[in-house]
């Protein structure tokens, strides 16, 4: 799936000599934490977010928000002066896994989506990325997650779909996750119904073995080796 299908496309931006105030106005406004910095040809100069507007709220105006002084030099700040330049972007031909990779490697919670030109063609959030996924994961719709442990190699994959399929049962998507035994996979399974005895039953008997979905925990997997340049 490309960034393009996922992104959002009406993007709300705002003029690098806005104030602060109006773009912490226009984020309220919109309900969105991240507005595209652009000049008049509509390309990327930086971004801003709600967490660089608190960074610039002096601590004595969040104790004395009367203090006028303090608000008239608020005032004259603009998006320019907080705002990150040369932020992170995507391309709309990039898939959703190279915006996830980013995301994990940059720590940034959205992607202004740029051409070749840098103009802006839409934003990406994590939140578009949690939906896009759940849509391809197809867990919208009510059923059962089961985990399978699986020796790595060929043909346990089909053994484990030949016994869905044998009890007449959709599936609605199959995730295949590094195991932290050598030589072992995890296999996650989203069933489309919550009548999961007779295949986990027959999984046990064909020598499988299940794994509590919820005991499964990412931070215990060995970290992957670095590739060396």
């Amino acid at each position: 799936m490309f960034v393009s299908s996922s992104m959002v496309k009406k993007v709300v931006t705002i003029d690098k000599d806005r104030s602060v105030f109006e773009a912490q106005e226009t984020m309220a406004a919109h309900n969105i934490r991240h507005l595209p910095v652009v000049d008049p040809k509509n390309r990327v100069l930086g971004i801003i977010t709600d967490r660089d507007i608190r960074s610039a709220m002096p601590y004595r105006l969040l104790k004395e928000p009367d203090n006028q002084e303090e608000q008239k030099k608020l005032q004259a700040l603009t998006v320019g002066e907080v705002m990150t330049t040369a932020p992170k972007t995507i391309s709309p031909m990039d898939t959703i896994q190279d915006a996830l990779l980013l995301v994990q490697r940059d720590k940034v919670g959205a992607f202004p989506v740029v051409d070749d030109q840098g103009i802006l063609k839409g934003i990406l959030s994590v939140r578009d990325l949690l939906r896009a996924f759940v849509n391809v994961m197809g867990i919208g719709e009510p059923g059962t997650l089961i985990g399978i442990i699986v020796e790595e190699k060929v043909g346990q994959l089909k053994r484990i779909v030949d016994v869905i399929t044998q009890e007449n049962i959709s599936c609605g998507s199959v995730l295949v996750a590094r195991y932290w035994d050598e030589g072992k996979r995890a296999v996650f399974v989203y069933l489309l119904t919550n009548n999961v005895v007779r295949v986990k039953a027959k999984l046990r008997d064909m020598g499988f073995t299940l794994l509590d979905p919820m005991e499964w925990y990412l931070d215990q997997l060995p970290e992957a080796p670095e590739t060396k340049v």
